[in-house]
């Protein structure tokens, strides 16, 4: 499976070797982006849906835990690259999934990249089996992943859901709200079979609270709780379709 990765290192050869070993002994690791220091890095981390960071410890303004505990809820897992061994504890602490010492070893850091692929293997399957399960065959209710596991929650109390970069804002019909770090197309497949529409990049409504249609070239749609939210041209017919 591939691997969507970021490279957080001050020095640029570090980097750049890092990089030119990934792209010749790991070539189902993708490379995003680069980051020389934590505020580099938490922009990335926050920009793009990562399955692993390989994580320099000692970096200027702060060092690799801190940038982690900055993050707060980490859905990615992390290699340690440095030339420090005395990091080792912390980095288990800090639930690393591997912790490669400079100069780095080509046969180790293949080693690393196969354990965390096995580990991203195996929630994949979990998250087919479980955290996206097809609403129909769960009675109606779909899983939110969380920090510690995971909420249950009923198909039907969705109003409708909202796009915020990578993140989405679940609108509850109990007035409730719930951010999510999961991509508004990651609910769109989730909830394909369940009666909900994308009628805009930015929103998908469960067409069972719409209550009226406002006519326009997209035209909008208003919600059992008076939100109205407009649809995009591209997405009126298949808006309609569930009227029909």
């Amino acid at each position: 499976m591939k691997l969507n990765a970021i490279i957080v290192e001050d020095e640029k050869t570090s980097r750049d070797i890092l990089k030119n070993y990934l792209n010749k002994y790991c070539p189902n690791v993708n490379v995003l982006g680069e980051a020389e220091n934590i505020d580099e890095a938490i922009i990335l981390i926050r920009n793009n849906e990562l399955d692993l960071v390989f994580l320099d410890v000692e970096m200027p303004f702060g060092n690799a835990f801190d940038l982690l505990e900055k993050v707060g809820d980490i859905d990615f897992e992390t290699i340690f690259v440095t030339a420090y061994n005395h990091y080792a504890i912390d980095a288990l602490n800090a639930h690393a999934s591997y912790y490669l010492m400079k100069p780095i070893s080509i046969e180790e850091l293949i080693k690393a990249v196969d354990y965390v692929t096995e580990i991203k293997t195996k929630e994949n399957a979990l998250h087919e089996e479980v955290l996206v399960p097809k609403t129909n065959a769960v009675n109606g209710k779909i899983t939110i992943p969380q920090q510690d596991g995971f909420e249950v929650i009923n198909t039907a109390d969705i109003l409708f859901c909202k796009a915020d970069d990578n993140y989405t804002e679940i609108y509850l019909n109990n007035n409730k709200k719930k951010l999510v770090s999961k991509t508004l197309k990651y609910f769109e497949e989730a909830l394909n079979d369940g009666g909900f529409a994308r009628v805009h990049k930015s929103y998908l409504v469960n067409v069972n609270e719409v209550v009226k249609y406002v006519k326009g070239k997209g035209g909008s749609v208003v919600l059992s709780n008076g939100k109205q939210i407009m649809v995009s041209a591209s997405k009126k017919s298949d808006l309609l379709s569930y009227f029909k």
